[in-house]
């Protein structure tokens, strides 16, 4: 079993600057962690390993040099190899182009390690919130895909995913080679070993560059190449004033919410 996990290095702060300019955001003098949805993939592809040991785990990351850091938290906890697409020209790259960028990427990294029989991602990431990239990962490489994944086991030549539903959960089968993204499960994500840590440290890092993928199509890369036109971008200012509507029974607690939006010309 071959597993590629899909990993992005994200703003570790509440408080998002806007270049307003690119409407891109500003990550510079702003601590970075890596994106805890795909940090739910990563645990879960390394409960696979714990189960079927010969399993592989590859990881994968767009975005800076700076996001090589990501990559060794993530060979730290459980991945066996990583790599990183960097570029200037993918700078500024919309969720189409980041998933076209990543899905070529990917073809050029399973040429190395070989075909990969799953690949895990995070469902979105809580700098964009888009939960697009995962699918259109799926839609590029033409694999069957399951959303809102909390656990999948290996049976046989499929992946059993038990995933959230609008009420409840629900049991998916879906046949190997497929892509699945990951919720945030009831258990949390394993702590990396001192030991991983070091070695993690001194692993070597592939970096994937426009030049190793003569193939792409440069018209679908980076900010002119993105379909997506942001025309602003801003973050809401904090309200203060908040009223909780606490009374006796939850009739009380409407009657007396209406009276308040009444009063204040709401309704």
């Amino acid at each position: 079993m071959k597993i590629l996990v899909c990993v992005k290095q994200v703003p570790d702060t509440a408080e998002i600057k806007i270049d307003p300019v690119t409407h891109t955001l500003i990550r510079s003098g702003v601590p970075s962690i890596v994106n805890p949805y795909d940090r739910c993939a990563l645990e879960a592809a390394a409960r696979i390993k714990d189960r079927h040991p010969e399993t592989e785990i590859v990881v994968i990351s767009m975005g800076p040099e700076q996001a090589k850091a990501a990559l060794q938290d993530c060979l730290a906890m459980a991945a066996d190899r990583a790599y990183l697409v960097s570029g200037r020209r993918f700078g500024g790259s919309d969720t189409m182009a980041t998933s076209y960028i990543l899905s070529t990427a990917i073809r050029k990294v399973a040429e190395r390690e070989g075909p990969f029989d799953a690949i895990f991602c995070g469902k979105q990431a809580i700098d964009g919130d888009t939960a697009q990239v995962g699918p259109q990962i799926a839609e590029h490489l033409g694999l069957p895909q399951v959303t809102y994944a909390l656990q999948a086991e290996v049976e046989g030549e499929s992946l059993k995913v038990v995933r959230e539903a609008d009420e409840g959960k629900m049991v998916v089968r879906v046949a190997l080679p497929c892509l699945v993204t990951f919720s945030r499960p009831p258990w949390d994500p394993r702590l990396a070993p001192l030991k991983r840590r070091l070695a993690a440290l001194r692993a070597e890092i592939p970096v994937i560059g426009l030049e190793d993928l003569p193939d792409i199509d440069e018209t679908r890369i980076g900010l002119k190449g993105s379909p997506t036109k942001v025309k602003r971008s801003f973050v809401p200012p904090r309200k203060q004033g908040t009223v909780i509507v606490r009374e006796d029974c939850c009739q009380a607690s409407a009657m007396r919410l209406i009276e308040l939006l009444s009063e204040a010309n709401y309704i």
